[in-house]
C-alpha cells in the first residue's frame, strides 16, 4: 500500500507543477502591454547584451510592443482574443485537478493534453507564416509543446504504473474459522 501512496503523490507533485505553470502562463497573457514595455525597458538597459548580440530579437520585441500600443490605443477589443487566451489556460488548469483526484480514472485528461502539445507544432508552423511570425519565434512556440509534453509523458507512465499497482491483488486474507453447523453429540 505505501508503494501505492507513494506512486500517487509524484503523481501528484507533477501535476501540480503542471497546473501552476499553466495558470501563470494565462495569467501572463492579461497584461501584455505592460509586459512588453517592461521586457523591451529590460532588454534595452545597459546591462542587457540583447540588442547587441541578438538584434534581431530586439527588433522583433519592439514591433511586436509597437503594435500592441497602437491596437491598445486604437482597438482595444483586439487584446480581448488574449483575454480569451489566459482564460483558456487557466480552464485547461482546472481539467487537471481530475487526474489530482483520480489519476487511474482520468488519464484521458493527460492524453487530451499530450495531444494539445502535440497540436502546437503544426499551429506553429501554418499560422507562423500566415501572421508574419518569425520562424525562431515559432520555433520558441513550438518549444512549449515540446517541453510541456514531458511532464504528462512522465505522468502517464506513473498513471499506468499505479493502475496495475490497483489491478493486482492483494495478499489472500487468512481463512478464519467458520462455527460448525453440525450438532453436537
Amino acid at each position: 500500500m505505501s508503494e501505492r501512496r507513494a506512486l500517487l503523490r509524484r503523481i501528484r507533485v507533477w501535476l501540480a507543477v503542471f497546473i501552476v505553470c499553466l495558470v501563470l502562463s494565462g495569467l501572463t497573457a492579461f497584461p501584455l502591454v505592460h509586459e512588453l514595455h517592461w521586457a523591451e525597458d529590460l532588454l534595452r538597459s545597459s546591462a542587457s547584451p540583447v540588442p547587441e548580440h541578438f538584434p534581431a530579437l530586439m527588433e522583433w520585441i519592439t514591433k511586436v510592443r509597437t503594435g500592441l500600443d497602437e491596437a491598445d490605443a486604437k482597438y482595444p477589443f483586439v487584446l480581448y482574443g488574449t483575454d480569451w487566451l489566459a482564460f483558456a489556460h487557466l480552464v485547461i488548469a482546472v481539467a487537471f485537478y481530475g487526474p489530482y483526484r483520480d489519476p487511474v480514472r482520468n488519464i484521458w485528461v493527460i492524453e487530451f493534453g499530450m495531444i494539445a502539445c502535440a497540436g502546437i507544432i503544426p499551429l506553429a508552423l501554418i499560422c507562423g507564416p500566415i501572421r508574419s511570425i518569425p520562424f525562431w519565434w515559432s520555433v520558441i512556440d513550438m518549444s512549449f509543446g515540446v517541453f510541456g509534453v514531458i511532464p504528462l509523458l512522465v505522468v502517464r507512465r506513473m498513471i499506468k504504473q499505479l493502475e496495475a499497482l490497483e489491478r493486482t491483488p492483494g495478499p489472500e486474507p487468512a481463512p478464519t474459522t467458520a462455527p460448525s453447523t453440525e450438532p453436537a453429540t
